[in-house]
């Protein structure tokens, strides 16, 4: 391992665009769990699978069960960066890293300092009316479980929804075009915590032609193959060693 940590971190001292793409074991390591796994208690309180759960058709017709399940299980509240955050926005602030590209949407790598990264699937700590388009914070949608009717009501009455991509959505063209440049034009691409199973996000790596592609993850992925280097363990043990100059 220790050879392969010395590989990458040359890898990261030679290159001057990095662009980390990453998935949810980014924030599995600050303690905020991966919301597709279904345990046994799980399945004891919820009857539909998670994806049917956070689908466009399943918000517009069971808003009180989708947000039972939203606040339960999507609002994790008082949740910190790890080292891999803080980590990647001391990259990006020494002129090594262009840009992080998360399908998480728990706002942390902002937490830590990073500036240009682009949430593929959206934030939790955006909400917005669907009928006057005023915003709302996460505390909002969290306390709306003490309302008359347990949904986040705007003052005028409409609905509030979070800003994130659910399930038959499609991702923002902005985000998407800002992605697609960055993974485009960098010279290496780190990809960390994420199985590459998610589509149309994991799609975007194709779009990388630069010299290194990094893969980062416990267990193997489909584009294992296709890496320069590829670490099997946890992000915050390779992070922790790297070494930003």
């Amino acid at each position: 391992m220790n050879d392969k940590i010395s590989k990458l971190q040359e890898i990261i001292d030679e290159s001057q665009r990095i662009v980390f793409f990453g998935g949810a074991g980014v924030s599995t390591e600050s303690g905020i769990p991966d919301f597709r796994s279904q345990d046994g208690l799980y399945r004891q309180e919820w009857k539909y699978p998670p994806e049917t759960i956070i689908s466009r058709s399943f918000f517009d017709c069971n808003p009180k069960e989708f947000y039972r399940f939203y606040r339960k299980k999507l609002i994790i509240k008082d949740v910190k960066p790890n080292i891999t955050h803080y980590k990647l926005a001391e990259l990006e602030a020494a002129g090594k890293l262009s840009a992080v590209v998360t399908q998480n949407i728990d706002g942390l790598h902002q937490l830590a300092g990073s500036k240009t990264v682009y949430e593929l699937h959206g934030s939790t700590l955006r909400n917005f009316c669907m009928k006057c388009k005023k915003s709302y914070d996460i505390d909002f949608i969290a306390a709306s479980e003490n309302s008359q009717d347990t949904l986040p009501r705007c003052e005028c009455g409409g609905l509030v929804k979070p800003d994130v991509v659910l399930y038959e959505e499609s991702l923002d063209d902005d985000v998407i075009n800002g992605a697609v440049d960055a993974i485009a034009n960098a010279d290496t691409l780190i990809i960390g915590g994420t199985s590459l199973i998610v589509y149309p996000a994991a799609g975007l790596i194709r779009y990388f032609k630069g010299k290194n592609l990094v893969l980062i993850n416990k267990t193997a992925t489909t584009a294992d193959a296709n890496a320069d280097l590829v670490i099997h363990d946890s992000l915050g043990k390779v992070f922790e060693q790297i070494k930003v100059n």
